[in-house]
């Protein structure tokens, strides 16, 4: 059976070109490295390499072994830096993903924070539903109760959203302490992309007499906002956007009271510890200034 030092060998003889150039950089004696070489072509019934004017260059058989052995070599330290990582948190790397008014504010600040705690591991924001778990393309997502995320992942408790209607800072009703929905009802409401959209918030239909007159569509934050600070339309906002609310907008509880919405953290059973790692931390910051 082969080992990974006798694919090291090989790799810097046919790097190097000579067996006494890998010899310096192995730390070994010439004869070792050529004794190391034959051992292997006698195993493997093959030459894998021949000598030139200046040194040695690899047979046919040869290059194909170097490229095998290299692969070999770098799936050996692919599994090190992983086991590296299940044995301190030394290393590894964990992709999250959020929506975007969780983007605001609540995941650069987890993810910040997740950085200085544990600088050797690397942190990915992707743009991917809990689906992408399943498939291995992502160890963490936040979903609210509004997602259907279908079987096999577990979700993780979070944090309660509320939801206040956002006003221009000038409407009339932005002076009230709590906006009566009923004198919503002829509003031009701005809806955004799921889950940052009005939902399924029955009160708000109940109340309106119908589902709200939607006017525009968009599902860039800033330009919600900035539809809203124009005075073009009236939206509702969650707790996790409440802290990146423009100046121009004004945010009230209504009456009645809009349901809360919870936000989770969906991730595998089976997770790695980096991925374990971020979810405590987001666990424990959802406790603290999104509480």
């Amino acid at each position: 059976m082969l080992d990974a030092w006798t694919l090291k060998v090989l790799v810097e003889v046919g790097e190097r070109g000579s067996f006494s150039a890998a010899a310096q950089a192995l730390t070994m004696t010439q004869p070792a490295v050529s004794r190391q070489i034959g051992t292997l072509e006698r195993k493997l019934g093959v030459a894998l390499f021949r000598r030139v004017p200046r040194g040695i260059t690899p047979t046919a058989a040869g290059e194909v072994a170097i490229d095998e052995a290299r692969q070999i070599l770098d799936r050996i330290r692919g599994l090190e830096a992983r086991m590296s990582a299940f044995a301190g948190l030394s290393g590894g790397h964990v992709r999250i993903a959020g929506f975007p008014s969780a983007n605001t504010a609540f995941v650069p600040e987890a993810i910040r924070r997740f950085r200085e705690a544990h600088p050797g591991i690397e942190v990915s924001l992707v743009l991917a539903g809990p689906e992408a778990i399943r498939a291995g393309g992502l160890d963490l997502a936040l979903v609210t109760d509004w997602d259907d995320v279908g079987a096999g992942l577990e979700l993780v408790p979070l944090l309660e959203e509320e939801h206040r209607v956002a006003l221009p800072s000038r409407h009339p009703l932005a002076r009230r302490t709590r906006v009566p929905l009923s004198e919503l009802r002829d509003e031009v409401w701005i809806e955004g992309a799921h889950p940052d959209c009005l939902g399924p918030l029955r009160p708000l239909a109940e109340a309106l007499g119908g589902p709200p007159r939607i006017g525009f569509t968009c599902d860039d934050w800033n330009g919600k906002q900035a539809l809203v600070a124009g005075g073009l339309g009236i939206t509702i906002m969650s707790t996790l956007a409440m802290s990146s609310v423009r100046p121009d907008i004004t945010l009230r509880p209504t009456t009645p009271e809009l349901p809360r919405r919870r936000v989770m953290a969906a991730v595998a059973p089976r997770r790695t510890p980096a991925a374990g790692a971020m979810l405590e931390l987001l666990t424990a910051l959802a406790g603290q200034a999104w509480a």
